[in-house]
């Protein structure tokens, strides 16, 4: 899931209330200060259908909280996933005029919106949601393609990434129109309550402990070894280095922009004797019972050896013990083996999306 801004208001809000929008949708509030002033969309565009798409900064909460309202209902229904704190971190962000996105009206009527924020020199498109209400197929590329107008008008911004959740239509067309190249990512689905004739994964003699913040450094070394050379490391450019690891570790544990994290079906493995990490597993609570893998990773020379099924069986058997009734997670389809190990441990696809990186 599904992964941003909570941190920009971190004095200003309470812990309640410090939620993050997505897994990696994070900005400062010096690119939102620059984004308000710099970049609005020139004015409204008006469209066939009485449909206009003006700057999301120009609107209020009152004028799209239906729109939030439904978007909340589609998160629940078809993910499973409680996304209302996440909205509520977008209203206020709406209430301050600083949210770079944009809108569409349809006869004085918000029918869909999408937004973005900026992490240095990359720029990440946080959600894109037309109601079902509408057309979505003509509405959604409309409202990317504006986006990515404005997007690619910013100075020096040297990377777009995207991963949009399928409430909206198609929008692979005008992604590839604007030089995208785009990856199928799947979102799974394992009830809890069923059981599975799966064999179980050996720790190969690794000693198996409970996350603790002690691990931090070492997990960030992890993930950044594990996804060397690897699909999802073309996708989010954290993974590239052990410091955007790190970044993204504190993220997902840190703020609750991916649920809120549950560190008793967390595992490491090590050598005995050894702090360095082969292979990790850590997990949040996204909705009431509903758990949700945010990383399952294992060091390249221990991979094939089981190592990653007996961490996933060792968390969800975890989740179990504390009532929990599902798990989710989500993975890229061209990662062959680690789909097809999911599918053996009970997990079904329930939802396909796109993620898109630009430049190809």
């Amino acid at each position: 899931m599904i992964r941003i801004v909570a941190h920009l208001f971190h004095r200003s809000l309470s812990r309640h209330t410090r939620l993050c929008l997505l897994p990696y949708l994070l900005c400062f509030l010096s690119f939102l200060h620059f984004l308000y002033d710099g970049i609005a969309l020139q004015g409204p565009r008006r469209f066939p259908l009485f449909m206009n798409i003006i700057d999301l900064r120009q609107t209020t909460v009152r004028q799209i909280e239906p729109l939030l309202e439904e978007e909340a209902r589609h998160w629940r229904d078809e993910l499973h996933w409680d996304y209302r704190g996440a909205l509520e971190l977008i209203k206020r962000f709406l209430d301050a005029h600083a949210l770079a996105g944009c809108v569409a009206f349809e006869n004085g009527v918000a029918v869909g919106y999408t937004f973005y924020v900026l992490e240095d020199q990359k720029g990440l498109i946080g959600g894109l949601y037309v109601s079902s209400k509408f057309p979505q197929d003509s509405i959604a590329p409309r409202l990317l393609e504006e986006l990515l107008v404005s997007m690619r008008a910013i100075p020096h911004l040297a990377r777009i990434e995207a991963q949009l959740m399928p409430f909206s239509g198609p929008v692979d067309t005008p992604l590839i129109g604007q030089g995208f190249h785009l990856y199928t990512r799947q979102f799974m689905l394992l009830d809890l309550h069923k059981t599975h004739d799966v064999k179980a994964g050996a720790s190969a003699g690794m000693r198996l402990n409970r996350w603790n913040d002690r691990y931090f450094d070492p997990c960030a070394k992890l993930i950044y070894l594990a996804y060397t050379n690897h699909v999802d490391g073309e996708i989010n450019d954290q993974y590239r280095s052990r410091a955007g690891a790190l970044k993204f570790l504190k993220n997902i544990i840190l703020l609750p922009g991916c649920g809120q994290f549950v560190p008793a079906a967390s595992f490491v493995l090590h050598e005995p004797g050894s702090d360095e990490l082969v292979a990790a597993v850590l997990t949040s609570e996204v909705s009431p019972g509903v758990g949700h893998t945010t990383q399952i990773c294992v060091l390249p020379g221990y991979q094939g050896h089981g190592l990653g099924r007996m961490l996933m069986q060792t968390s969800a058997e975890a989740l179990r013990s504390m009532k929990f009734r599902e798990l989710t997670l989500t993975v890229t389809s061209d990662n062959h083996a680690a789909v097809q190990l999911y599918e053996k441990l009970g997990f079904h696809t329930i939802k396909t999306f796109t993620a898109g990186v630009w430049p190809r």
